[in-house]
């Protein structure tokens, strides 16, 4: 118990337990990782006539060799050639090194100088239950970079990446479109069935990247986590995203002018249709960046993730160290 409060628990199953190639198109696959939460994510698979581009890495070597075994046994002719990583979480970036060593690496060009500096490789905190195992990863950062778009061309097949614009997810979020397939890896800029969390790049920008989103008009969306969205659901999802991001921003606008801090503010809340998503601490997080841009200051992450705990009233959970 905290202030009160129970233990929150609320969890988000996707359909199947094993993490699966899931065919969007041919030639090219989602990597979709249940149940999608905490350092659990989604990456993919596109190919041409002279190799592979693979979508993200995992978090640790377990999943990530998980993950390019089965490209091996799907692809069995094909080199993987590219890469790109949507933005620097580790989730979706701590894999790379496993990558063959010829393998060109792309990236936003702030995605790439966050994952230099990121300290979470060398060591994870003891925020969540188990405390995530990498394995025998080290640190890769692309070696292109770009600010806003960049066409990669596989095989016959043109691969779009592609960068809101403003900070979001993250500051370096990239997208993966096939306009010929109208397939898009959205990386963190959607969850899908789960709480976003936006603690290190922006609730008002990440709110803004949604009709950005809409205007691709895309046929299967692949989310950061959770299940793969079809067009017919899309527009449902974009509104949940909406409302939950309003949600941050008013709650933000009126802790900061009653003077009561984030965890506070988080505690005194009614999620209403998002208390029983999973990773719901994240409202924590959320919060510490919200009011940090509220009142022009920085958010320190240590706090906002043992805060997430506190409020929680346990650790967070991940089945990262679970292939």
């Amino acid at each position: 118990m905290v202030s009160g409060r129970p233990v929150h628990t609320a969890r988000m199953h996707t359909n199947g337990t094993q993490p699966r190639l899931e065919p969007l198109a041919d030639g090219v696959w989602a990597w979709v990782q249940p149940d999608g939460t905490w350092w659990v994510n989604n990456a993919g698979v596109i190919a041409g006539d002279d190799g592979l581009l693979v979508v993200d890495t995992c978090a640790t070597e377990q999943r990530t060799r998980r993950f390019l075994d089965e490209i091996a046994r799907t692809a069995p002719d094909s080199p993987i050639r590219w890469a790109v990583n949507t933005h620097e979480h580790g989730d979706h970036s701590y894999g790379n090194s496993l990558l063959p060593a010829e393998t060109v690496l792309f990236g936003h060009e702030h995605m790439r100088s966050a994952l230099a500096t990121d300290p979470m490789i060398d060591g994870c905190p003891p925020f969540w239950s188990p405390v995530p195992d990498w394995g025998n990863v080290v640190r890769r950062v692309p070696s292109v970079t770009f600010r806003s778009e960049l066409s990669v061309h596989v095989g016959g097949r043109t691969v779009e990446l592609r960068h809101p614009g403003h900070s979001a997810h993250t500051g370096g979020d990239v997208v993966a479109w096939l306009p010929e397939e109208r397939v898009l890896f959205s990386g963190d800029l959607l969850f899908h069935g789960l709480t976003p969390l936006v603690f290190m790049g922006s609730p008002a920008g990440a709110a803004r990247a949604l009709d950005w989103i809409a205007e691709f008009e895309p046929r299967r969306v692949v989310p950061g986590h959770g299940p793969v969205i079809e067009a017919a659901d899309l527009p449902g999802v974009l509104a949940e995203h909406e409302r939950y991001y309003r949600l941050v921003l008013e709650l933000a606008e009126a802790g900061v002018a009653a003077g009561i801090p984030p965890l506070q503010a988080a505690q005194d809340a009614d999620l209403g249709e998002f208390a029983e998503w999973a990773d719901a601490e994240r409202i924590v997080a959320n919060l510490h960046r919200a009011y940090a841009d509220l009142t022009g200051t920085s958010p320190d992450v240590a706090d906002a993730l043992r805060e997430s705990v506190a409020w929680r009233g346990a650790l967070m959970e991940t089945s990262v160290n679970t292939a």
